[in-house]
């Protein structure tokens, strides 16, 4: 469905993106992870057919986006960060504007947009001047806007930022109800919540290079013989990490004051273990937790290493 080949986008001096290849296939729901600055919206952006690329190719079903622009835009429903809509329309007149101007005829734009307001509730809010309306039904209606053609691709570029946590609940459960065999979703986020409650697949990007390409699963999998125990003890915490250092399968230790987050990297369950050395070492032990690895953890070490420039990239994006 969509083949992206050795990507790249510069502004000037900055490589927003470096290389980037993937593939989507038809009906998956992909999560586009990254840290802010890292290549994200610009990504999109060319996938959408809104900014050319530098250099690389962006086919959907095979069809380069550079030949058929016009072709490829009609299968894709863009919702970027901040929703393109005219604030002194009606949420209706609007929709109908939005279908008009992306090709749907003459005799079905009534109940596309009838359609569209359905999937994403809002009805009620039809004949509501959208200017009067709060940020969470704003981002309803242009999410409406990008599905009001019936697309078989639905980009959506940071779909929850600056909502409240209901909002966030309601677009993510409508995003939820989107899902379906002919429809292809890419969400693009820096939110990782976003991608664990909405995404099968996951494509994590740093500084404009892709660093892994994986399913949620397989993602976590590999990290399913590790966990943390963090620790707590009354005293003398050096004396207790003197101690957990000379066990076996022990290979991290961070401490932060009297706490003290232990990695382990095994199956075992090392509580009893490392309990016992605390105990040993008379530092006091006032409590134990145990943590799995999550998707958290793995977002973390594949992007800390390297600092991305979101200033740079954003206002370059921006001018293009």
């Amino acid at each position: 469905m969509i083949q992206v080949e050795n990507l790249k986008k510069t502004f000037g001096p900055v490589k927003a993106l470096d290389g980037i290849s993937f593939t989507i296939e038809k009906g998956e729901v992909v999560g586009f992870l990254g840290p802010n600055g890292a290549g994200k919206t610009t990504a999109m952006r060319i996938i959408a057919g809104y900014m050319s690329a530098t250099d690389g190719t962006a086919l959907i079903e095979d069809v380069n986006i550079d030949d058929e622009p016009i072709a490829i835009k009609s299968k894709i429903g863009y919702l970027p960060e901040q929703p393109p809509l005219y604030h002194e329309m009606r949420v209706k007149n609007y929709l109908s504007f939005v279908a008009e101007i992306k090709g749907v005829k003459k005799e079905d734009i009534d109940s596309n947009v009838n359609d569209a307001m359905k999937d994403v509730n809002i009805m009620d809010k039809s004949t509501k001047i959208i200017g009067n309306l709060s940020k969470g039904y704003k981002q309803r209606v242009g999410l409406a806007g990008a599905l009001v053609h019936k697309p078989q691709i639905l980009i959506l570029d940071e779909p929850t930022v600056g909502l409240d946590p209901n909002q966030i609940r309601e677009i993510r459960k409508l995003i939820n109800n989107l899902k379906a065999e002919d429809r292809t979703i890419i969400i693009s986020t820096h939110i990782l919540a976003e991608v664990e409650q909405t995404c099968e697949k996951v494509i994590i990007i740093n500084n404009g290079k892709i660093v892994t390409i994986d399913t949620k699963e397989e993602l976590t999998k590999g990290s399913a013989n590790q966990s943390r125990i963090e620790v707590e003890v009354a005293r003398n915490p050096h004396d207790a990490v003197e101690k957990l250092n000379a066990l076996e399968d022990v290979t991290v230790i961070e401490q932060a004051d009297n706490k003290l987050l232990v990695s382990v990297d095994s199956g075992k369950d090392l509580r009893e273990e490392i309990a016992k050395a605390v105990l040993d070492s008379g530092s006091g032990l006032l409590s134990m937790i145990l943590q799995k690895i999550a998707l958290e953890d793995i977002f973390v070490e594949l992007t800390k290493n390297e600092e991305t420039s979101e200033e740079e990239t954003t206002k370059e994006a921006d001018d293009e």
